[in-house]
Formats: C-alpha cells, structure tokens, sequence
C-alpha cells in the first residue's frame, strides 16, 4: 500500500495545530470580569478568529470574541491580529510594475506566433490535394496549437 499523500498530512497537522493553537481560544473561563482578557489576549484572538468561528459552529463553549476584556485595548489587538493574518492583501504575490509589463509583452508575442504558426498551417493545407488531407491538416494544427500554447507557458512561468 502506497503512503499516504503528502498533502493529505500535511492537512491533517495543520488541523491537530490549529486545534492546539485554540486552546487559548476566546470564551475560556480564566478571564472575568475581575482578571479581563487585555490587548495581547486579544491580538491571540484576531489572530485564531477564523479557526475559532469555524469550532464555534461545532462547540458552542468556543467563542470568537472574549467578551470579558479590558474594552479599547482588547479591540485594538483583536483587529490587528485580524487584519495582520486574515487581513486583504496580506496573502496576495505583489508583483512588480516591470514583471506585469513583462508577462505582458510574452503574453502578446505567443499571441502572434500563435496567429502566424495557425496561417502557415492553414496555408500548408491548403498546398496539400484533397479534403481528407485538409482535414487531417486541420487536426495537426489544432494539436500543434495545444502544444504550443503550452509549451510556451510553461517556458514563460519558468523563473
């Protein structure tokens, strides 16, 4: 029997981490109103807020937000910790104004060569006598178009 797939456990370490990750989990019975969760708490707990709302659904003793906090400071390190893992563009490749422009220009290249390759094709079984021999010539460059499309790409995504 093969081993299991790597990204198959993978996964699972990344669920028993965040299941370990959550056991500081907001609504736990440590904070009161006399000992309040503070800003780190609250950093902790923006940070983990999707895997705590995602227990929520299942375990209704996990809560996402500690209610019993010390108010603005609690607030401040929930949204930051939010923002900083969960945050919009905080996972999104920046690419560069010269790399667009590059992919750019290859993008247009493949695009003419592409054009000119399927015109000589055309062109070529246009030469050739009888309509099979079109046809066939049609099937070659269609083929001929797949391969080379992604040749290409796979020459252009190389670093």
């Amino acid at each position: 029997m093969p081993p299991p797939y790597p990204s198959f456990i993978k996964s699972i370490i990344l669920i028993i981490a965040g299941l370990l990750l959550t056991a500081c989990a907001a609504g736990d019975a440590q904070f009161t109103q006399e000992t309040p969760a503070g800003f780190w708490f609250g950093l902790w707990h923006g940070v983990i807020a999707l895997i705590s709302l995602l227990i929520h659904v299942f375990n209704q003793n996990v809560a996402v937000y500690e209610i019993s906090n010390t108010g603005g400071w609690y607030d401040f390190g929930f949204l930051l910790g939010v923002i900083s893992i969960w945050g919009g563009s905080s996972h999104v490749k920046c690419k560069s104004a010269a790399k667009k422009q590059r992919e750019q220009e290859w993008k247009e290249i493949g695009d003419k060569l592409e054009v000119k390759v399927m015109r000589k094709l055309k062109q070529w079984a246009e030469d050739e006598e009888g309509t099979d021999a079109t046809k066939d010539w049609e099937q070659i460059g269609e083929k001929v178009e797949k391969k080379l499309k992604r040749k290409m790409r796979e020459w252009a995504e190389k670093d």
